[in-house]
Formats: C-alpha cells, structure tokens, sequence
C-alpha cells in the first residue's frame, strides 16, 4: 500500500483546514451579523463549490492558476515556481472547494448564539472583533470543533479537484483517493482495499465525532 498518499492526504487536510477555519471564522460571523444589500449575493458565491462539479471548479482554478494568469504569474514572481501540479497548489484548490463545508457549520454554531449576549459586550465598549474574539468564539466552541472535523474529512476525500490542479504526482500531490483509484485501473486490489479501508475508518471516526459534538450543549447552554 502507497503510505505516502495517505500521509500527504491527511499533511493536505491538517494544512488546509486550519487554514479554512482562520479565513471562515470571521467571513462566517459577517455573514450571520452584518446586514448589508446583496449578502445574498455573497452567499451564493460561497456556496457555489456545493453544486459545482468538482472537475469544473479543478479547470477553472487551473486556468486560474496558470502561470499566464495573474494570480499565476504573481506566485511565479514571489516563489520563482507555479502553483500548478504542486502541494501548495492542491492546498489553494482543497481550500475553495472545501470553503461552503467549513462555512456552514460555523454559521450555525454563530446564529445558536444568544444576541443579548454580544449586545452587553458592546454595551460594555466591546468593538465588533472584541465581540467576535472573546464572545462569540468560545461560545462557538462546539461548531468551530465540527466545522474543522467534517472539513477535515471532506478534504481526505479530495479526488477531481486535486487531479484536475495537481495531477498524480508521487510524494507530492498523489493522495489517497487518487491512489486507491488507479490500484483499481492496474487491478491492484488488495492495496485498494487497504487504503479504501482506511479512509473508511477515517470517515467513521470524524462522523463519531461530530455527532457527539452535535449532542453537548454550548457554552452558554450548560
């Protein structure tokens, strides 16, 4: 069995959904607090990674991240590399394509929140990111938690977003799920039973996980 897929599937998860959670946490208490005219329309652009083909979003990030392009030739410059069949461009395509997955959770875990709460922490001279900061994420404790496990989980699962930016490239963007489907193109079964069966462990344990978080009550609930 390729144990190196499956360390680079789980390095990938580890890197790109702490990464998520810094940039979902706070995008995600704006959406819940901040009215504004068309949020609509910034919810439905997050969102689009739900109902996107996953190879449509991998060809549209490799356009975008071509060394022609902008962003492409901005890395290009800063790096003196592409991002394209790289780890750090599979962590960029593993991050929009998993952003809805981080997002929806943390939107519930801010919206279970008690107003009256953030209310008397600004009445008290708390600025909207003290009430964010010390309000808001310890009383989201519980959805930040599930939103990192089911990210988590999803971005093991990666297979049309990574191919499509990454391709299969041993010790560097080959993961697990890639791995397990060209063992079963060369009729190599037995090692993609194997690794089938630990991600299917993986997959087990994160819903374990989730569902008891799920179950506690909040902070502010105990």
């Amino acid at each position: 069995m390729d144990y190196s897929a499956l360390y680079i599937s789980g390095k990938l998860a580890l890197i790109s959904t702490a990464l998520l959670l810094i940039i979902a946490a706070p995008l995600s208490y704006f959406l819940v607090h901040v009215r504004f005219r068309g949020k609509f329309f910034l919810e439905a652009l997050v969102s689009v990674p739900l109902v996107l083909p996953p190879t449509v979003l991998g060809f549209f990030l490799l356009i975008i991240m071509s060394p022609e392009s902008l962003p492409g030739r901005l890395w290009h410059t800063l790096t003196g590399g592409s991002l394209l069949f790289t780890f750090c461009g599979i962590v960029v395509a593993s991050m929009a394509h998993s952003l809805p997955y981080t997002i929806q959770p943390l939107k519930t875990a801010f919206e279970k929140i008690d107003k009256r709460i953030l209310e008397s922490a600004m009445v008290l001279g708390c600025s909207r990111f003290n009430a964010f900061w010390r309000v808001a994420l310890p009383n989201a404790k519980n959805g930040i938690v599930a939103a990192g496990v089911l990210t988590f989980a999803h971005i093991m699962g990666e297979f049309g977003v990574v191919l499509m930016v990454g391709g299969s490239i041993p010790g560097e963007t080959r993961v697990a799920s890639i791995a397990v489907y060209e063992y079963v193109e060369a009729l190599r079964y037995r090692e993609a039973w194997l690794l089938s069966g630990a991600l299917l462990i993986t997959s087990y344990l994160v819903l374990l996980c989730v569902m008891y978080l799920n179950g506690r009550p909040a902070p502010h609930e105990a």
